[in-house]
């Protein structure tokens, strides 16, 4: 070797001595700044929310907009401790529907497309109507559940599980039918029934589209909820926030109108965030949309 080449064997050493010292020293982005990206994703939403209200405050003091116009975030926070009771009862019953809606989706939903991918004549049959029954709106359909349906409650009950039945029912169907065809060969290879098969196979395969029909189900389960009773119109004690919406509305009670949007809105909320739960705490451990990434 000549004194050239040894100097540039050298150089070449030296340099990837230098490269793997900075590679093995050098923090990683995701190690040194994890802690730091999950303080900053909850402080930077609620560092918006607290800007937000206070210019919204600092806009009715300056222009002296009316409460009956626009309240001030003061005002709808004495609305909501004044009027507590009488909006924790209406969103109790407002709820309670969209919860008994969103079961009976679940179910209905998961049970009809078990059929519908294990029979296409019985997915020909049925799915056009589901769709039918999806497509049309349910403020057009309500009256006529109202003329059907014994009590006021079951037809909001219905006006909501309608709502929420097909995006189940849709993610469902797709996760059962997107099994890979290798895998079902092997399962039919090794004279597995049916029953082995969608347990298995199936159905594991179908969980993440099923988890993310629940998160769209919930919030439309209680939109729904809301909707059908704004058609129905529903009063009395027995009411849901609908109600009292309409009811803050003729009185010009602005800031118990904004106290009733509120608690719907962190109502939904809740119920984004319970799905996601659930869907991170099944999915966590195996699947590629809830691992965490090691690089």
């Amino acid at each position: 070797m000549t004194a050239v080449e040894a100097e540039k064997h050298e150089g070449e050493m030296a340099r990837t001595s230098v490269q793997d010292l900075s590679t093995d020293e050098a923090p990683r982005p995701a190690e040194a700044g994890s802690a730091t990206g999950r303080w900053l994703r909850f402080l930077i939403p609620v560092l918006m929310l607290v800007g937000l209200i206070v210019v919204w405050q600092v806009y009715v003091m300056v222009y002296d907009v009316p409460h009956y116009i626009l309240p001030s975030p003061v005002r709808v926070a004495q609305a909501l401790a004044a009027d507590w009771p009488v909006l924790l009862s209406a969103l109790w019953v407002t709820l309670t529907i969209t919860l008994k809606a969103l079961v009976i989706a679940l179910v209905g939903g998961v049970a009809l497309a078990i059929l519908m991918a294990q029979s296409k004549w019985i997915e020909l049959a049925l799915y056009p109507y589901a769709v039918i029954l999806q497509v049309t709106p349910v403020v057009a359909i309500a009256p006529l559940i109202l003329i059907y349906t014994p009590t006021t409650q079951a037809a909001i009950l219905i006006c909501a599980w309608i709502v929420a039945f097909f995006p189940v029912l849709s993610n469902t169907t797709q996760g059962l039918r997107s099994t890979d065809h290798n895998l079902l060969n092997l399962f039919e290879l090794y004279r597995a029934s049916r029953w082995q098969t969608l347990i298995f196979l199936q159905l594991p395969n179908a969980l993440p589209y099923f988890l993310a029909g629940l998160r769209i189900a919930g919030g439309l389960a209680l939109i729904a909820a809301v909707v059908g009773e704004f058609a129905a119109g529903t009063a009395g004690a027995g009411s849901g926030l609908a109600f009292r919406l309409l009811e803050s509305q003729y009185r010009l009670n602005i800031p118990r109108l904004f106290g009733a949007l509120i608690l719907l809105s962190l109502t939904g909320v809740l119920i984004f965030a319970a799905t996601s739960l659930v869907s991170h705490l099944l999915l966590r451990k195996w699947h590629e949309s809830a691992v965490r990434r090691e690089n």
